[in-house]
């Protein structure tokens, strides 16, 4: 595709669980994109999703590639995230994956080092970054700065997950870390760049998943995060961004922003309020169709070593606690 062209981005789903659901109903918010086709494992569940959000069943996911799509969007849970990521790449298409990208650096590599060869777009579908309140902050500080940040706080706890739920399937590579806390490593190294050191605590739960993790870490730019993730506990969901003049307060739920406050060591403070919507997922979206139409290989905003550096913090989070999966 190039940036003159007049045909909408063509995307392709595979999977049909809730992210799908979510991505559908943004995608509808997005000027220049459709969906096309959608492949899931259950024929009846797939059916069921476009007769709710149009486009058209394929048999298999060979035929969904097969079907003139531009683009794949992966909202399978994460242990099949690397397998179809690496069916799209050598079909030629264009992938958005969702978090976590992979479930390991290992596999992470794998897949970035095939599109990298083939020259197709991926990016890790990481949603913070593109949403309004987000990009103000940024711009906001960037124009009138608390510093250089030395400190990130971010967490989030929910003990009311049902039982069932697939994250707590240690077979399909479940787990808070994986489920919630990438996006606590998204904003730690967004801030402060790659960490060098992480130390961990936490507990593992029946089905042999991380059920909670309390993680440290030492960055490259010189600041700390402390970052908190679990599935047996209830916490908020703010977050902290603190400098030598001044801190951020990113208001709950941080990873769907729409409100900041910052205060500065001086006594002022600014109030933030950007809403969103189209469900938050069209912003990266817009972004990913954008680097589409450019013929880009690699976002520039959720950069591939922005991911690399994501796993490695849970990869070290996960060992630290003995939480090791079947397929690792």
């Amino acid at each position: 595709m190039s940036e003159l062209d007049p045909r909408p981005v063509r995307f392709g789903i595979v999977g049909a669980g809730s992210i799908a659901h979510r991505f559908a109903r943004s995608l509808a918010h997005v000027r220049g994109a459709v969906l096309a086709g959608v492949w899931a494992r259950r024929a009846q569940a797939c059916a069921a999703f476009c007769a709710e959000h149009g486009g058209t069943p394929a048999a298999s996911l060979d035929a969904l590639l097969a079907s003139g799509v531009d683009a794949i969007y992966v909202a399978t849970l994460n242990d099949s995230h690397a397998q179809y990521a690496l069916a799209a790449i050598a079909a030629g298409k264009a992938v958005l994956c969702e978090k976590p990208a992979m479930i390991n650096a290992a596999q992470l590599d794998a897949v970035l080092r095939a599109a990298r060869d083939a020259r197709v777009l991926f990016m890790e579908a990481m949603k913070p970054p593109f949403y309004p309140l987000y990009r103000k902050l940024r711009a906001h500080l960037a124009d009138d700065p608390i510093g250089e940040i030395r400190l990130v706080r971010a967490g989030c706890a929910s003990s009311t997950v049902p039982d069932d739920h697939p994250v707590y399937r240690f077979e399909q590579a479940g787990g808070a870390l994986l489920d919630i806390g990438i996006y606590e490593m998204f904003l730690a190294v967004d801030w402060l760049g790659a960490a060098l050191d992480v130390q961990t605590f936490g507990r593992v739960g029946a089905t042999g998943v991380d059920v909670f993790a309390s993680v440290n870490s030492r960055h490259a730019r010189g600041g700390v995060a402390q970052l908190f993730c679990g599935l047996d506990v209830h916490g908020r969901g703010d977050a902290l961004l603190a400098a030598a003049l001044g801190h951020v307060t990113i208001h709950e739920n941080w990873w769907d922003p729409a409100r900041a406050t910052i205060r500065y060591a001086d006594g002022r403070v600014v109030e933030l309020d950007e809403p969103f919507d189209g469900g938050g997922l069209n912003y990266e979206t817009e972004h990913f169709c954008a680097l589409l139409r450019a013929g880009e290989i690699e976002s520039p905003v959720m950069t591939h070593d922005h991911s690399r550096r994501m796993i490695a913090m849970t990869d070290a989070a996960r060992a630290a606690l003995g939480v090791r999966y079947p397929m690792e």
